[in-house]
C-alpha cells in the first residue's frame, strides 16, 4: 500500500505551493529538509549544499512544518523551495509531504537531511553515486561505521540496539537505523506504507528492508548540532517510542506479505483446478 496524503494540511500546503511556484519541475537530485523552527541553523545548511552532484543538477526543498518563527522566509532567501504546512504535525509527516512533492514534480533521486548542520554535506556523494550507478535502491549514512562527535553515552548504546533489533528482525545487518542523511530512488518512500508523524527513520528502512528494495549502509560523520536543541525528547520516552514504531512497522510488513503470498497461493490453486 503506497503512501497517500489524505489530510487538509497536506492538500493547503500542496495548494499554496501551486499558487506561489506554478509548475515548476525539480531536477534530478532533491535534498529535501523538514523543519521546524529552525531560523539558526537552516540558512547556513542551505548555503553549503551544491548546485550540482555528481554530475546532476541539485534542487533545494524545504518542507517548513508548522513553524512559528522565520524558517520559511529564510528558506525562502536561501534559494530553496518551500512548502509551507500551517500546522505542526511531526517530522514524518512533513517528510512524507516532500517525497510526494518530490517525485510529483520530476525528481528523480530524494536526499533527506536536517535543518540543525549535524550531517557533513559534502558526503552528499556517498549517498547518490550508488544510486546512480543502479547498486542501490536506498543509501543510508552510518555513524557507527564513520564517527560521532560529542555523542551521548545513553544514544550511542540505543543506537547500537536498535541496529541489533532491525537487524534481527529483518535479516539484514544494519549499524545505524536513525541516520538522518539518506539517499533514494525517488519512488521508494512513495512505494511503502508510511504512517508515523515522528520517529520516521526507522519506519521507513524497516518498509524499504521488508519489500526487498537494495539497501546499502555508508561511513560517515555525525556533527555536533550548530544551534537550537533537539525536538525529540527525553531519551528514554524516545527509546520507547522508537522501539514502539520499530516493532509496529515489521508486524506491519511481515503480515501485508503474508497476506500477499496467501492471495498468491490461492489464485494459483484457481487457476489450476
Amino acid at each position: 500500500m503506497p503512501t497517500t496524503l489524505p489530510s487538509e494540511a497536506d492538500r493547503a500546503a500542496l495548494a499554496d505551493y501551486a499558487e506561489r511556484c506554478g509548475d515548476h519541475r525539480f531536477a534530478p537530485v532533491v535534498v529535501l529538509i523538514a523543519a521546524y523552527n529552525e531560523e539558526e541553523s537552516i540558512g547556513e545548511v542551505l548555503d553549503s549544499i551544491p548546485a550540482r552532484s555528481c554530475d546532476l543538477d541539485v534542487d533545494k526543498l524545504v518542507v517548513v512544518d508548522g513553524a512559528t518563527d522565520d524558517t520559511a522566509k529564510i528558506a525562502l532567501k536561501h534559494g530553496a523551495q518551500t512548502c509551507i504546512v500551517p500546522t505542526n504535525r511531526g517530522q514524518g509527516a512533513a517528510l512524507r509531504l516532500g517525497y510526494h512533492l518530490a517525485v510529483e514534480r520530476g525528481a528523480h533521486y530524494i536526499i533527506t537531511t536536517d535543518a540543525d548542520g549535524q550531517y557533513d554535506i559534502t558526503e552528499l556523494p556517498k549517498l547518490l553515486r550508488p544510486l546512480i550507478d543502479g547498486d542501490a535502491d536506498f543509501v543510508t549514512g552510518s555513524r557507527v561505521l564513520g564517527s560521532n562527535e560529542r555523542p551521548q553515552l545513553i544514544r550511542r548504546a540505543g543506537t547500537h540496539v536498535f541496529a541489533w533489533l532491525v537487524s534481527a528482525l529483518t535479516g539484514q545487518r544494519i549499524t545505524d537505523t536513525s541516520f538522518g542523511f539518506r539517499g533514494m530512488l525517488a519512488e521508494v518512500p512513495n512505494s511503502v506504507t508510511l504512517e508515523q508523524p515522528q520517529y520516521q527513520s526507522s519506519e521507513l528502512l524497516v518498509g524499504v528492508l521488508s519489500r526487498g528494495y537494495r539497501v546499502r549502509e555508508q561511513p560517515m560523520r555525525m556533527l555536533a548540532r550548530t544551534a537550537g536543541v533537539s525536538k525529540k525528547g527525553n531519551n528514554f520516552r524516545y527509546g520507547y517510542r522508537y522501539a514502539r514504531v520499530v516493532l509496529e512497522t515489521w508486524w506491519r510488513e511481515r503480515r501485508a506479505v503474508n497476506t500477499n503470498r496467501s492471495t498468491r497461493k490461492n489464485l494459483t490453486t484457481n487457476i489450476t483446478a
